[in-house]
């Protein structure tokens, strides 16, 4: 996702400053990139769910490079499928650290950068998780759910400063996150229940470009939740019972 993310901003001319704490995948990223328009292309090789992530981030972007962003992308993430217990505690809180405590203290610390120049996008990637409080993504979906809260709220604050905040809340994308089979992932690429991340990254990008202040694209997004909630208790308590 975060690939065509920084495809379809490059095609717009854009420059780019990729971070992801996959060294090996920055490196193709920008040959690629760099290869296929003329833009500058800066990779930072950083473990965003440090607590620090931030702090260090911002402090390299506007002290060492002299960067302000136009655009801040908030799209690192990670998923598991599990009934949680004391031995993912680390795990738990790599989560909350990369989903809400990095994600928070950018948006502020590079909104305040451009509150102060008077212009700026920042995205914020949630998902339609943030509706489905469900076991097995327990964690997953309450951080979710306070991204989309805090995005929505933020950008009532920073807009009337020139700065959009537009949080995106997609159903299932085609992406190795969920780690589901290709013939799986095929299936559901061929029946529209998964969609692709160009599909979702154009329609996030027009979104954030217009400044709104959240989407939830495509027709899963209002159904799954809905059927979700008609769901009595005890049918999800049985439920989880079989599957875990």
């Amino acid at each position: 996702m975060g690939l065509e993310y920084a495809r379809q901003l490059a095609a717009k001319g854009f420059n780019l400053l990729l971070v992801s704490n996959r060294e090996e995948e920055l490196l193709t990223a920008k040959e690629e990139l760099s290869g296929l328009w003329p833009i500058e292309v800066v990779t930072r090789y950083q473990d965003l769910a440090a607590l620090d992530a931030a702090d260090t981030l911002h402090t390299w972007c506007t002290e060492e490079l002299g960067i302000i962003p136009d655009v801040l992308v908030n799209n690192a993430g990670m998923f598991f499928f599990k009934e949680l217990c004391a031995t993912d505690l680390n795990l738990v809180q790599t989560m909350v650290n990369l989903h809400v405590n990095t994600i928070t203290r950018s948006c502020i610390l590079f909104g305040e950068d451009m509150k102060k120049r008077g212009s700026g996008y920042i995205l914020i990637m949630a998902s339609m998780a943030a509706r489905i409080p469900a076991p097995g993504i327990t964690i997953y979906s309450a951080t979710k759910a306070y991204l989309k809260s805090f995005g929505r709220s933020l950008s009532y604050e920073l807009k009337p400063h020139g700065v959009g905040v537009t949080t995106v809340c997609p159903a299932a994308i085609a992406t190795p996150l969920y780690r589901l089979k290709p013939s799986l992932m095929n299936l559901g690429l061929k029946t529209g229940v998964i969609h692709s991340p160009r599909w979702l990254v154009r329609k996030a990008l027009r979104a954030l470009f217009r400044k709104r202040r959240v989407i939830s694209p495509s027709f899963e997004n209002f159904l799954v939740p809905f059927l979700y909630r008609l769901l009595p208790g005890p049918l999800i308590a049985y439920l989880w019972k079989k599957i875990k």
